[in-house]
């Protein structure tokens, strides 16, 4: 029987023991064992501190989230066959999805993050605090990697979803993981990482999987580990209480399974929207993934008067649900992970049924499509009603981790707010109701007992997520019961893997320590206008003084004219008394323009936009007649994604300091400007540089991929010159129009094209026909046209025709293609 393995530092093992067997859940067949023994957990963790975290720790948050997209997009690519195996584990298309493809969606919301941290290795947290009246002596928080490992104790419900959603975030803080699954469905699991392993797109030592059994791995744990737990409450608490985890002081975040509550508001009765809403509500979550998810609805809390109600239509809302073998297109619900599991559920609605009614399903009975009821792990929709739930408090207290949920009912809101927080604390509730009042009433009291509220009602139902759709930018952990931790929470989840530090010193040492300019720092004069310097060449704290203006009556007249801002103490000088103003006053925005004026490089340059502005005041009023000059000086730099059609750029806030002629300052803003990179990945084309590569160019010259000759390579470049001189237009263009502007935009980046990219009128491996007798008369035609490619546009400048690939192209595009195309194949063949 084969054997799963495990990747640990660094290679594929199995364990050394007979193995756990692992059954297909429809079919109760083994699928495989999951051995973990003879594995050194120590060695483990040791590799993963050291060989991972070492290479995450340096790597920029920038680095980090273009990795993990990287990742997510390759992952996205072997979908298909993770679809197949999640099937062994009773789950439908729809419940896959939710496993395998939300997992992905982690790995590209987590990666979007890298915008919102700076463009280092580290973070700096808040606003700067002063701790001295001359401005000299300041404090600041930065945020570091933790130097441990992330371990990762999952639960079985999400062998996909569980171990990314956690892995995205520690990633991202530049943290390496140990990931734990359950053993159950670990195969699925083991199948990702596979993938991931397999893609070389995370360092060595990022990511290690243990498939199976590992109940010592928290005896080495140390103080700049971090374990998270999922699943049952009772495992988490003892996993909580382990020595090493109190001795070390190790951040425990547990995740564990809670009994959610979903309310139907007052208002919400047979007939609105949001009682149709609800019944689908609590009907899916009952359903999908057989109701194996923490966050599924396990208690529903509805007015007295309506519980007859929400009986009968969950009970016709349930009996369309199809059961069995969930490759079936007719199949809604699947099955429980194991016959174990099932047996388990089976004991807790017996249970709940002590004093509650089953009033939909039967555990002895089951109608299945395409499978055997006895072999798989089936269970029907089981829905309960509880008339005393105040009295009997097992509803309260004990969860079936199936396809289970009970019907309770309350008088007023005051009690359905009191039966929620009965729960002791929960993963998520939601409420159903079109009356605002209502819903606010239910959030502010019961917030204190959930993780996460949703209201759901007719505006918020077409867009909205779901009651059990933990989302990652927001928290997911529950108070209580639920654990006490969070998960995810978009940028606050990243922050647990790091260690945050106050720092103290003087603002010119806590610009150079956290990268970001803090005002009183001593400035660094540039050399030149600082709007002369590419992305990669500014650095905090680089300044220039500006010359000095004078602000005229006239001017403040003509801004508020052009403006028609005409505030009295603008325009009105005998409108004074009373304000803070003493003479006509300078627009604020007057000044921020004028500011604007004194610093702006005038000329063509990096700086290729105004990209925003930050954090404006205005400290005093400015007259006419007043003197100001500017101080410029680079606070920060951002990196940034470019998709459209625009060469690769970063942004720059400045920090632009207006002083007056006694040196007082008088205002202060942040301006953004987006500053173009330096593009040092391609060989400028001039005729020289043509001419040189030519010359080295001959017969016997060898590609270094592809099948091309060096007479192929120079007709098939002659004859893209023909198109690009309008000789050649008389085709269709070969890409997508679906595809189009984005393939049309890569032109604009500094990314190589691709070594053996296929020209869409060549087939794959086959050579044309020569057309010229030798290399020197090709050589002679490739030149020929592409001065003629030169002559057209400088007769026609404004002219546009189309590529085969890239679509219409204008005179400035075809530079950037011809720079690439010429490039891309001089290279080829080794002349540049």
């Amino acid at each position: 029987m084969k054997k799963l393995q495990n990747y640990i530092t660094g290679q594929w093992v199995e364990g050394k023991g007979e193995g756990v067997p692992m059954h297909d859940a429809i079919t109760g067949e083994i699928i495989a064992l999951s051995d973990t023994e003879g594995l050194d957990f120590a060695e483990i963790l040791q590799y993963g501190r050291t060989k991972g975290g070492e290479v995450l720790r340096k790597m920029t948050f920038q680095e980090r989230g273009n990795m993990l997209k990287s990742l997510a997009l390759y992952l996205v690519k072997k979908k298909a066959d993770f679809y197949e195996i999640s099937y062994r584990t009773g789950a439908t298309k729809v419940d896959s999805w939710i496993d395998i493809e939300g997992g992905f969606g982690n790995l590209f919301a987590n990666a979007s993050l890298r915008k919102l941290f700076p463009n280092q290795s580290y973070h700096v947290e808040g606003e700067p605090i002063d701790l001295s009246r001359g401005g000299r002596f300041m404090a600041h928080h930065i945020m570091v990697p933790k130097r441990g490992v992330a371990i990762h104790i999952n639960a079985f419900n999400f062998p996909v979803w569980g171990m990314l959603e956690k892995c995205a975030v520690n990633w991202m803080a530049g943290v390496p993981a140990v990931v734990k699954p359950a053993t159950n469905t670990s195969f699925l699991t083991e199948a990702v990482v596979r993938e991931i392993i397999a893609s070389g797109i995370l360092p060595e030592g990022a990511l290690q999987l243990i498939s199976g059994s590992a109940r010592t791995i928290l005896d080495t744990v140390e103080s700049q580990d971090v374990v998270t737990f999922t699943g049952s409450a009772t495992t988490g608490r003892m996993l909580k209480a382990h020595k090493r985890i109190i001795q070390e002081s190790v951040p425990f975040t547990m995740e564990a399974d809670s009994l959610n509550a979903s309310i139907l508001g007052e208002d919400a009765v047979p007939g609105t929207p949001e009682f149709d809403l609800f019944i689908k509500e609590v009907r899916n979550e009952m359903t999908v993934k057989c109701g194996q998810k923490c966050t599924a609805i396990r208690r529903v809390i509805v007015p007295e008067n309506l519980i007859e109600d929400v009986q009968i239509a969950l009970g016709k809302a349930l009996s369309k649900v199809t059961i069995g073998d969930p490759r079936l297109k007719e199949v809604r619900m699947g099955s429980l992970v194991s016959l174990d599991q099932v047996k388990e559920v089976r004991e807790r609605v017996q249970e709940l049924s002590k004093t509650a009614t089953i009033v939909y399903g039967d555990l002895d009975k089951i109608d299945v499509i395409g499978a055997d009821a006895k072999k798989g792990a089936f269970l029907a929709p089981i829905l309960l009603r509880e008339d005393n739930p105040f009295k009997n408090l097992a509803v309260h207290e004990t969860e079936a981790f199936g396809p289970v949920s009970t019907i309770m009912p309350y008088k007023n809101l005051d009690e359905a707010i009191t039966l929620a927080q009965m729960g002791k604390g929960s993963l998520v509730s939601s409420i159903a109701t079109n009356d605002d009042k209502i819903a606010k009433e239910y959030v502010i009291n019961a917030a204190s007992h959930h993780g996460r509220i949703l209201v759901l009602n007719r505006e918020s139902a077409k867009e909205s997520t779901g009651h059990g759709s933990p989302l990652p930018y927001l928290v997911h952990g529950g108070p209580g019961r639920a654990g006490g931790g969070e998960e995810m929470g978009g940028v606050r989840g990243i922050k647990h893997y790091m260690q945050r530090t106050a720092i103290q010193g003087s603002p010119t040492t806590l610009t150079e320590i956290t990268g970001i300019y803090q005002a009183n720092a001593k400035y660094k004069e540039a050399d030149q206008h600082p709007f002369k310097y590419h992305w990669e060449d500014i650095e905090p704290g680089m300044s220039l003084k500006t010359h000095n203006r004078t602000l005229t009556d006239t001017d403040i007249i003509n801004f508020a004219n052009l403006t028609w801002d005409h505030f009295y103490a603008h325009t009105d000088i005998t409108s004074l008394d009373g304000s803070i103003f003493e003479k006509r006053t300078a627009h604020g925005y007057f000044i921020i323009a004028a500011a604007a004026g004194l610093f702006v490089y005038p000329n063509k340059g990096p700086v290729a936009a105004n990209y925003g502005l930050e954090d404006c005041r205005f400290l005093r009023p400015l007259y006419h007649n007043d003197t100001i000059y500017v101080r410029l000086t680079c606070k920060q730099k951002v990196d940034r994604d470019v998709a459209s059609a625009e060469h690769p750029s970063g942004i720059v806030k400045w920090f632009v300091e207006v002083f007056d002629a006694e040196d007082e300052l008088v205002a202060v803003a942040t301006i953004l400007t987006m500053v173009q990179k330096k593009q040092e990945v391609f060989v400028e084309m001039t005729d020289e540089k043509i001419q040189e590569s030519l010359n080295k160019l001959s017969e016997e010259t060898k590609p270094k991929w592809g099948v091309m000759t060096p007479q192929h390579m120079l007709e098939h470049m002659e004859y893209t010159y023909k198109i690009a001189s309008g000789k050649i237009q008389d085709f269709e263009v070969s890409t997508p129009e679906k595809y189009l502007e984005k393939v049309h935009a890569s032109l604009y980046n500094y990314d190589k094209f691709p070594k053996n990219s296929q020209f869409p009128q060549l087939e794959k491996d086959i050579l044309d026909t020569l057309k010229y007798t030798d290399l020197a008369t090709a050589k002679e035609k490739f030149l020929e046209e592409r001065e003629a490619y030169k002559t057209y546009f400088k007769e026609n400048p404004d002219a546009k025709l189309n590529n085969l690939v890239f679509g219409e192209l204008n005179r400035y595009e075809w530079y950037l293609m011809e720079r690439k195309h010429l490039n891309h194949h001089f290279e080829q063949f080794g002349l540049l």
